[in-house]
């Protein structure tokens, strides 16, 4: 059966959150006075490895910019219930070309850093040009790579000349990558190290750290902000936990307001069936995807008939079942089904899971079995999950006696900083998307200086991905997207596994939670408030 299927580009009801359990509506409050205080899962440590993890320069990763978009600001912004970017620092922007290739904002008046200090067109210049120049490796500039030159009018217009068509310039301004930073903060030369952000956001912020990591970030109002967004509250608490149940322990204990990423789907089911008093649930849309990927110049993995015998054997409804439940689905594509353009091309070529097929292709291409693998998988970025996930993975594999498979988990930043290195020949990640377009799902995974690093260059799919962003119709770029998913399915340099839910757990008494957490997984801690809304 061909269960190739193409959804429309807009995310028809997905921005709706919904409501699935709640308690008693007697709550007993949280950890102090008028402080909204949410727990996460999410690490922040300065170390060796990564010593700028805020840096907007060097920053890419959920937890990080769940911190940056509170306190920086961009041009543009994604409004409360998604969809297009509009404008946030800037009053206006636009194309004023029909080919996509010079994007003009202006400034709103009167905006300052939170210090006070005038921003100016110059710092927007300064800040981009910055993020290009220290290219820091982490695939955080290649979402400004279309930028050829910017031009600044006076000290309030900047005009971004783009040296290729790209109708999602205005998405890619409105992620932190494009924070607007001060020259006197932050070094052109350099990134920033340590855990402190400076901008013009919504909020200033304040890191408690033991030593290199940081236990509880506190946001407070900027008294200065002038943007679109709308603050209801004056003081929020990110607080780390280092695990799902430890968190899920203080916001039954009322020691926090809120949790977010990640739950375990334990968690998740607990709250679903069995309400806790005083404790709401609540699920929000989400994007996430996971997937294993392939550093494809590595020995075990190099012939792509290796990557198309897995892809053939894992079962992915299986290992969606035994461990998130119903708090995710399978996934036959890098595109999820949510997203325009998407089509079942892993299924459509490899159908349901066959050790007959895996053969057959190992066989044909004479790769001696059982091919031996280590998958290798973070034991502290995904959730408690991620570990059973995995156990399933090799089980799944080495049950067809094809391969022989073992698994290693290490923590964020050690497996972070060995994946870039070409250290793992096979490696698990998620993906949470900068922008709902299917040029996110691709570019950063395929395109030349990739989130991966990866050494895998199709050439087709590197030119269909420029030639995508000529359509300022997102529509009429499906075609160019098929087909990109057509050739991943075909080489395998990744294999999408999963795509998943959101859920937000919240005392009873706090409003604005189905605002609090966008279909891209951005914290909007901004909408949150306590009693009536």
């Amino acid at each position: 059966m061909n269960r190739k299927t193409l959804v429309p580009l807009a995310l028809t009801g997905l921005l709706a959150p919904v409501l699935v359990a709640c308690g008693s509506t007697e709550g007993a409050g949280s950890g102090g006075g008028d402080t909204i205080v949410v727990g996460t899962t999410d690490r922040f440590t300065a170390d060796a490895g990564s010593p700028a993890p805020l840096d907007p320069a060097y920053a890419y990763d959920t937890g990080a910019w769940n911190v940056l978009r509170q306190t920086v600001q961009t041009l543009m912004h994604t409004p409360r219930g998604g969809g297009a970017p509009v404008p946030d620092a800037a009053e206006s922007c636009s194309f004023t070309d029909t080919a996509s290739e010079s994007y003009r904002c202006k400034l709103r008046p009167g905006l300052s850093f939170a210090d006070g200090t005038p921003v100016t067109a110059e710092d927007v210049k300064f800040s981009l040009e910055r993020v290009l120049h220290i290219d820091a490796g982490n695939g955080t500039a290649a979402l400004l790579s279309t930028i050829d030159t910017i031009e600044t009018k006076g000290d309030d217009e900047i005009v971004f000349h783009l040296s290729t068509p790209d109708a999602t310039f205005p998405y890619k301004l409105s992620t932190p990558v494009a924070a607007i930073v001060s020259p006197e903060k932050y070094d052109g030369q350099r990134l920033r190290e340590g855990l402190a952000v400076d901008g013009s956001g919504p909020y200033t912020m304040r890191a408690e750290t033991e030593g290199e990591r940081a236990t509880r970030i506190v946001f407070t109002r900027n008294e200065h902000y002038k943007g679109d967004v709308k603050l209801r509250n004056d003081r929020v608490e990110l607080r780390s936990f280092d695990s799902a149940e430890a968190m899920g322990r203080a916001l039954e204990a009322g020691e926090i307001d809120m949790m977010t990423r990640s739950m375990s789907p334990e968690m998740i089911k607990d709250l679903s069936l069995s309400p806790k008093e005083g404790v709401e649930l609540t699920e929000v849309p989400g994007l996430e995807i996971r997937y294993l990927a392939f550093n494809t110049e590595a020995p075990s993995v190099k012939d792509a008939a290796v990557r198309r015998a897995m892809a053939a054997v894992v079962d992915r409804g299986r290992l969606v079942s035994q461990v998130y439940g119903s708090t995710a689905e399978p996934l036959y594509s890098l595109i999820p089904r949510t997203i325009g353009a998407h089509t079942n091309a892993f299924y459509n070529t490899y159908g349901d899971p066959s050790p007959k097929k895996a053969a057959a292709l190992l066989a044909e291409a004479g790769v001696d079995t059982p091919v031996r693998l280590e998958l290798n998988f973070t034991t502290d970025h995904y959730g408690d999950g991620t570990a059973k996930e995995f156990e399933i993975l090799r089980d799944q594999l080495n049950a067809t006696k094809l391969f022989d498979v073992t698994v290693k988990g290490s923590d964020w930043s050690a497996f972070r900083a060995a994946q870039k290195r070409g250290d793992f020949a096979v490696y698990g990640l998620g993906w949470f998307p900068d922008f709902p377009d299917p040029d996110n799902y691709t570019a950063p995974f395929l395109d030349e200086g990739n989130f991966l690093n990866s050494p895998y260059a199709n050439q087709e799919i590197r030119t269909l991905i420029p030639q995508s962003r000529r359509e300022a119709d997102r529509a009429a770029a499906a075609p160019a997207f098929q087909r990109i998913q057509d050739i991943v399915a075909d080489e395998v340099p990744v294999l999408p596994l999963w795509q998943g839910k959101q859920y937000v757990a919240a005392r009873d008494d706090l409003t604005g939670v189905e605002w609090t957490l966008n279909a891209s997984s951005d914290l909007q801690l901004w909408e949150l408030a306590r009693g009536e809304v």
